[in-house]
């Protein structure tokens, strides 16, 4: 199955693309299961692909984490991952670390860190069951983080990364991972992921005393916000252009859809985060977390759209 945007036309669509290659997208071994809590924050980012923010009310019920939980409880998968929005802003979030914890051997927090800011027993509670923490952290420049992030997001931002550290995030020997995730703050591509990395560790550390573990450098998806930013700033076209042009073929075999089913707040059940954000289903179908009994087959076909040509794009999004 394979979806295209309006405004896509001037390049193959992304599944003709691969089959013109000789190239298909099929499901490896689910290693992971990705929860996404709901699309409630408090930050409007100019890149969010889900169009997250304080007014938006889609948040995971009680039943729909009970029906996760057990999902864990009879799927084995080796990464449970939480992700939103803001999980530190949805009701019952600690609850549902506490049951997810004994089920996996790895446990993810995509945290957005001015919401943790507010929560030092969610902190504290994180650093108990060992989970590792993943951060947006766009830049180690103030301007080019609050252009991205919205006022008020650098001080909060640094703050809160001290305060991991304080309790034992990103440093050697305590076995709690804290990762951070930079997104361009324009229509364009990031650099290099081995150089940020090193500028970041470098400007961090000397600057703000900050340590961290591992830096990833990620193309924006336009899909939501961004898309929107893209179209009203006329460079929708050219960035979907320039997205088909970097694609690299070698990025297929570590691309996450081959290895993760994403559950949305309501338990329906995604190829990935970004499909998500589309409402395309579990290989192009409608499926809930209540129906997974198993994990989806090797071989079975992934759809695709043509926001996949950002995943795919320079060094690929895994």
């Amino acid at each position: 199955m394979a979806l295209t945007h309006p405004s896509a036309a001037g390049f193959a669509p992304f599944g003709d693309h691969l089959a013109s290659l000789g190239l298909s997208l099929v499901r490896g071994t689910a290693t992971t299961l990705q929860v996404n809590v709901g699309l409630v924050c408090d930050r409007t980012c100019r890149h969010c692909h889900l169009e997250a923010g304080p007014g938006r009310p889609e948040v995971m019920s009680a039943e729909t984490m009970a029906q996760v939980v057990a999902c864990a409880r009879r799927v084995p998968f080796e990464t449970l991952d939480l992700t939103g929005g803001a999980p530190e802003l949805v009701p019952g979030i600690e609850e549902l670390l506490e049951a997810l914890a004994p089920l996996s051997p790895r446990l993810l927090w995509r945290a957005n860190l001015t919401a943790l800011a507010g929560r030092p027993a969610l902190v504290a509670r994180l650093a108990r069951l060992g989970v590792a923490v993943v951060a947006s952290f766009p830049s180690t420049s103030a301007r080019q983080t609050e252009a991205q992030r919205g006022e008020g997001a650098w001080e909060a931002s640094l703050e809160m990364l001290r305060r991991l550290n304080r309790v034992g995030y990103g440093r050697p020997g305590t076995g709690l991972e804290l990762d951070l995730v930079s997104n361009p703050a324009g229509a364009f591509l990031p650099p290099a992921q081995a150089g940020a990395a090193e500028r970041f560790r470098r400007d961090l550390a000397r600057r703000w005393g900050i340590q961290f573990n591992h830096l990833y450098t990620f193309t924006n998806v336009p899909l939501g916000r961004f898309r929107t930013w893209l179209e009203a700033s006329g460079n929708l076209d050219g960035y979907l252009q320039a997205l088909a042009e970097a694609f690299n073929p070698c990025t297929l075999s570590g691309l996450m859809c081959q290895t993760l089913v994403s559950v949305d707040w309501a338990g329906w059940l995604h190829d990935c985060d970004f499909h998500l954000a589309r409402g395309i289903g579990l290989g192009g179908r409608r499926c809930h977390v209540t129906e997974l009994s198993q994990a989806p087959t090797p071989g079975s076909p992934i759809a695709t759209g043509d926001h996949c040509y950002a995943c795919t794009a320079g060094a690929g999004f895994t």
